[in-house]
């Protein structure tokens, strides 16, 4: 048997078979004999969802846009398509994503099922952007979700537990360019004025930096000879005027979203990222830093500070409500579990919801009464999936 490992080495398992299916057909076959049956692409989530003992099946062969609609601008694409590969077919077709964040080598229907999101306080998450799929349900059939079919909140954000995604429909939205500009504030300047800015600007992100060497832990870019302790790297994004040209000088360039956007990272941190209600922003991020003050060095890692909009996804997130996103991350080789489970106990008091491609410590007590729709989504996982065909260890506490 051959193990499969995630891309930042946490995570690893022996499956009794991992099948490459390269077509719908094929997805069927393979469930209608299977057990514990999980899905990986690029294996880009840092937490157990994609691990089994049964059958995985990788989508390294289910790739391409297939079409973009030149009237409505939606993309049909096979579920592991990277997020890259959408930029150049929707830019000729007049059509950009609407928002993306900084990896773009992820698989679409990994993006979707875990609500994979950019930064911005009116744009939603990948999840949202879903008008239809077509799945292949626990009985080896085929089912399509279509844009009024109920279900399809259920399906735009399901880790992979009603079925195997085989197609799905992307919203986009007009072709556009980015202006960028990236720069050092001080750590007030970043904090304070986060609700002004996430309000002005299409896109408000920082990065806070505890120590004079966290900064390199992520490659950000750091002024010769200056001190960062304290800092923040900040991001900021907009539209650009159709008269501004192109640039490529780093820190202010211009250019097309799909460009802009991606950002080079080392795997070598195992992240947590947890969703607090938008209005609890500056009183969850002034917490957070007397937190990662206090747990130095374990939180030596920069904090990044983003922002997504409501959307109708039932295990999304921003599962109706706009939502700041904290996201720390754990020093491989270090005992870092101390300091994750302190900041979800912290970040519970705010109501925080998880990403299920993330570390977390959710427990199912915390899962009902913090996703409103959570009873929704396992009573429509059991009528699709009574055998419970897709759960994992990971996934059975949560949602048997």
């Amino acid at each position: 048997m051959t193990e499969f490992r995630n891309w930042v080495g946490n995570q690893t398992c022996t499956p009794e078979r991992i099948l490459a299916p390269a077509s719908e057909a094929e997805v069927q076959a393979a469930v209608r004999v299977a057990r514990g049956v999980r899905c990986v692409a690029t294996g880009h989530s840092f937490t157990p969802i994609h691990l089994t003992e049964g059958t995985l099946l990788t989508m390294d062969r289910l790739l391409g846009v297939l079409r973009v609609d030149p009237v409505t601008g939606r993309a049909t694409a096979l579920p592991g398509t990277p997020v890259g590969d959408f930029g150049e077919p929707l830019w000729a077709a007049g059509f950009s994503l609407a928002n993306q964040g900084d990896i773009d080598t992820q698989a679409i229907a990994g993006a979707v099922a875990t609500s994979t999101h950019g930064s911005g306080l009116a744009l939603p998450s990948f999840s949202a952007a879903v008008r239809r799929a077509r799945l292949v349900t626990a009985a080896g059939d085929v089912v399509e979700i279509g844009p009024d079919d109920p279900r399809l909140p259920a399906v735009q954000a399901s880790v992979g537990m009603l079925g195997v995604l085989t197609e799905l429909d992307v919203q986009a939205v007009p072709a556009h360019r980015l202006v960028e500009r990236i720069e050092h504030w001080p750590y007030r300047d970043a904090f304070d004025r986060l609700d002004e800015l996430a309000r002005r600007h299409r896109h408000y992100s920082f990065f806070y930096i505890p120590t004079e060497r966290s900064a390199a832990l992520y490659g950000l870019e750091t002024r010769p000879g200056a001190s960062v302790v304290e800092t923040c790297y900040v991001k900021i994004y907009d539209v650009a005027p159709d008269d501004l040209p192109d640039a490529a000088e780093p820190g202010c360039r211009v250019d097309r979203s799909y460009r802009i956007y991606p950002a080079e990272f080392e795997p070598n941190f195992h992240e947590l990222e947890y969703f607090v209600p938008y209005q609890l922003a500056a009183d969850a991020l002034a917490a957070m830093r007397e937190l990662m003050r206090s747990r130095l060095p374990l939180s030596v890692f920069p904090m990044e500070v983003r922002t997504v909009a409501a959307e109708d996804a039932w295990l999304s997130h921003s599962c109706g409500r706009d939502s700041l996103v904290i996201s720390v991350s754990g020093d491989p080789g270090t005992d870092y579990e101390p300091y994750l489970r302190d900041v979800h106990a912290l970040l519970g008091e705010f109501d925080a919801r998880v990403h299920f491609g993330k570390l977390h410590y959710l427990t199912r007590e915390e899962l009902l009464a913090r996703y409103p729709r959570a009873a929704d989504f396992i009573a429509l996982r059991r009528e699709l999936d009574p055998d419970g065909v897709f759960l994992n260890d990971h996934l059975r506490p949560l949602f048997a």
